[in-house]
C-alpha cells in the first residue's frame, strides 16, 4: 500500500483573526456586518508520502490533532483527500467500519452475522465462531444482546468480527485499548497471526509499551506533518522526550526536537533517492 503525498485541509471558523480562505469582498463584508467569525485553513494532514510491505504492523504515534485518525479515515476511504492519493492492492478494512451490527442481536450472533455481511461460506463461520468468541473476551456477555454493551464490550465484539477474514489491510484506531489484560493479550495474539499470514495493519495507540511491544515500524506524526519514521524504541523514544518538554512547558525545546527529526527525515530521503 502507498499514501502518495497525501493532505487533508479542513475551512473552519476560529474566535479570532483574519480570513485565510478566499472569500468574495460582498461575503466578506456581510459576514463582518453580521459579526460571524472568519474562516481559517487546518491543515489535518500535510502532504504524508508512506509505502507499507507486506507482514508490516506500522504504529501511527502522535499527541491529540496529530492528524492520525483523519490519515486513517482517508486510508479507510471514508474521506477524500484534499489532494494526494492511496494505492491499495485490497479494500483496508478499518475496525467498526466495513461490518454493521444489529443491537438487538446477541454478540454470538452478531459476529456470526458480521461474518457472513464479509462474505465468509456459513460452514467456515461455523468453524472460527468458538476462537472469534474467545477473542472477543465477552464471557456469559457473549448472549446478551448487543444494545446492553458497553462501549468497550462492544468495541471487543466488532475487533473479533473485523479480524475474522485475514484482512490484508487492517487499521486499528485505539482498538486493543478499550478492554483488560485477558482482552488484550488476545488480541496482541490474534494481530500476530494476521502479520504472520502476510496482511498488514495499522494501528493507531498512545500507549508507547504497546507500539514497542507490537510494531515493527512506527510512523509519528505531529500538527499533520510526518516526523519520523522507523525503528520503534528508536521513535518512540525521541517521541517520548519530545513529549517531556512539552509537558514541562519547554515548547521551543521540544520544536527543536521536532524540526531537527523532520530535517533529519529529508536528508535520509533525499540520500535514498541519490542512492
Amino acid at each position: 500500500m502507498v499514501i502518495d503525498r497525501v493532505s487533508m485541509v479542513y475551512n473552519v471558523t476560529s474566535t479570532g483573526g483574519r480570513d485565510e480562505v478566499p472569500v468574495p469582498a460582498p461575503v466578506r463584508w456581510a459576514r463582518r456586518a453580521l459579526g460571524r467569525p472568519p474562516v481559517v485553513r487546518n491543515r489535518a494532514v500535510n502532504d504524508v508520502t508512506l509505502a507499507v510491505h507486506q507482514g508490516e504492523f506500522v504504529g501511527f504515534i502522535g499527541r491529540n490533532g496529530s492528524g492520525k485518525s483523519t490519515l486513517m479515515n482517508i486510508v479507510a476511504g471514508q474521506m477524500n483527500p484534499t489532494s494526494g492519493r492511496v494505492h491499495a492492492t485490497d479494500t483496508p478494512v478499518k475496525l467498526g467500519v466495513n461490518v454493521s451490527l444489529v443491537p438487538a442481536l446477541s454478540g454470538e450472533k452478531n459476529i456470526r452475522l458480521g461474518c457472513l455481511a464479509q462474505g465468509m461460506d456459513p460452514r467456515l463461520v461455523d468453524e472460527v465462531l468458538p476462537e472469534l468468541v474467545e477473542v472477543a473476551a465477552l464471557g456469559k456477555a457473549i448472549h446478551w444482546p448487543m444494545k446492553a454493551y458497553s462501549s468497550g464490550m462492544a468495541a471487543r465484539l466488532r475487533f473479533a468480527v473485523a479480524t475474522a477474514t485475514d484482512p490484508h489491510i487492517l487499521i486499528l484506531d485505539e482498538a486493543l485499548s478499550t478492554g483488560d489484560a485477558q482482552f488484550r493479550d488476545r488480541g496482541q495474539a490474534r494481530m500476530a497471526q494476521i502479520r504472520e499470514q502476510a496482511g498488514c495493519v495499522l494501528f493507531v495507540s498512545h500507549s508507547m509499551a504497546e507500539v514497542r511491544q507490537m510494531c515493527t515500524r512506527v510512523v509519528w506524526l505531529d500538527q499533520g506533518d510526518l516526523v519520523m519514521d522507523g525503528d520503534p524504541e528508536h521513535v518512540t523514544r525521541e517521541y517520548e522526550a519530545f513529549m517531556k518538554e512539552l509537558a514541562a512547558g519547554n515548547n521551543r525545546a521540544a520544536e527543536r526536537i521536532k524540526e531537527q527529526l523532520m530535517n533529519d527525515l529529508v536528508r535520509t530521503e533525499l540520500r535514498e533517492v541519490h542512492a
